[in-house]
């Protein structure tokens, strides 16, 4: 299936009139940026972002507007949209499970979840890709792949700072997740578990499919690779660079979920991705890695049975920022005010500078 851009960009400046800036609405409490203990901040002039060169934590709100990049902007060339559907039976890394009941706190551990109702089954996703009109076909290119469904937001605004001449000339990539959420799912076993296996999977089974499909050559250079996921989506992201610095150094999360959501167990990472600002960070060699990241006011807070005190995602998410300071990393953290849990009014003001900041210092052709 193709789409054209023009069509899409339409769609989403309908979708972005009809969705102003809101009155948050959370079942979660709102955190208040500069609680004792959280990571010290300089307030943004509200509506406004961090500047796409500064580094260190940023507090923006409480009101929102979409960027100009969100909206077809004229002069801009209009690059190519594309889907494709992936069957769980093409997968030899993941081939499918789902689960009927989310499970209970292990009683002997109240930082693990049984889980008894997971099986195999099958699943089929979608898979987008943004292909810009300046790209040459055949040629090496950098890109961005996101996690949660084909982005078509994500790849208006890619176009946009392309023509712009703001962020190279890239392919766009969005993959589907494989349904359900957290433990004993597929969402949750492809994005939770600690390790480089999502990575791989998009490596090994996702790329040379999207290359045969549209002749485009994806460069294997770690410095033009981007992630970028909201929620677990988010913490995928981040792993696929932990795990596999040689493939990914540019990473960008909404609501990431740096918190206790493994599944299976694995005793060593036994408090899942809450385990990177407890202990893999702050333990471990600086990793070549540039993070932008966000978190909402009220954001999540223990929406599971486990009562582990490790399933805040406020506290996570300033944790990160906080480890990642004393480390020494290239990072950009925004915690924004009067929004929720992956925010789309945040993320549609956010989205073009935090992908201006992600990919600083990767080659930039001039303007003709």
């Amino acid at each position: 299936m193709k789409k054209t851009l023009i069509g899409l960009a339409i769609f989403v400046n309908l979708l972005a009139d009809a969705n102003p800036a809101f009155a948050a609405a959370s079942p979660y409490p709102t955190r208040d940026p500069n609680t004792p203990g959280y990571v010290k901040a300089k307030v943004i002039q509200d509506p406004g972002n961090p500047p796409a060169d500064a580094e260190g934590n940023f507090i923006i709100g409480p009101n929102y507007f979409p960027a100009p990049e969100y909206r077809l902007m004229p002069g801009v060339p209009q690059g190519d949209i594309y889907t494709f559907d992936w069957n769980s039976t093409e997968s030899k890394i993941y081939p499918g499970i789902a689960r009927d009941v989310l499970g209970t706190a292990d009683p002997a551990d109240p930082a693990k979840l049984v889980v008894t109702t997971s099986h195999p089954a099958p699943y089929t996703r979608q898979i987008g890709v943004f292909v810009p009109k300046q790209y040459v076909a055949g040629t090496l290119a950098p890109f961005t792949v996101g996690a949660d469904g084909v982005d078509t937001g994500m790849f208006l605004v890619l176009n946009n700072l392309i023509g712009e001449h703001k962020i190279p000339v890239m392919i766009g990539i969005s993959i589907q997740n494989g349904s359900g959420d957290a433990q004993g799912s597929e969402r949750g076993l492809e994005y939770d578990t600690m390790s480089g296996k999502y990575a791989e999977f998009i490596e090994k089974e996702i790329l040379p499919e999207i290359e045969r499909r549209y002749n485009v050559k994806l460069t294997k250079d770690p410095e033009g690779r981007a992630t970028m996921g909201t929620s677990s989506g988010g913490s995928a992201a981040f792993s696929m660079a932990w795990y596999h610095p040689e493939l990914y150094h540019r990473v960008l999360t909404y609501s990431g979920t740096y918190v206790n959501q493994q599944w299976p167990f694995n005793p060593q990472s036994p408090h899942g991705a809450w385990e990177y600002h407890e202990h893999l960070i702050p333990q471990n060699p600086v990793k070549p890695i540039r993070l932008w990241f966000e978190v909402s006011d009220t954001d999540l807070l223990n929406p599971n049975p486990l009562r582990d005190n490790m399933h805040d995602w406020v506290i996570a998410n300033e944790n990160m920022a906080k480890v990642l300071a004393a480390k020494g990393y290239h990072y950009q953290f925004v915690f924004a005010r009067h929004a929720v849990h992956g925010d789309g009014n945040v993320k549609q003001q956010t989205l073009p500078e935090a992908l201006e900041w992600l990919w600083k210092g990767y080659p930039i052709a001039p303007a003709k």
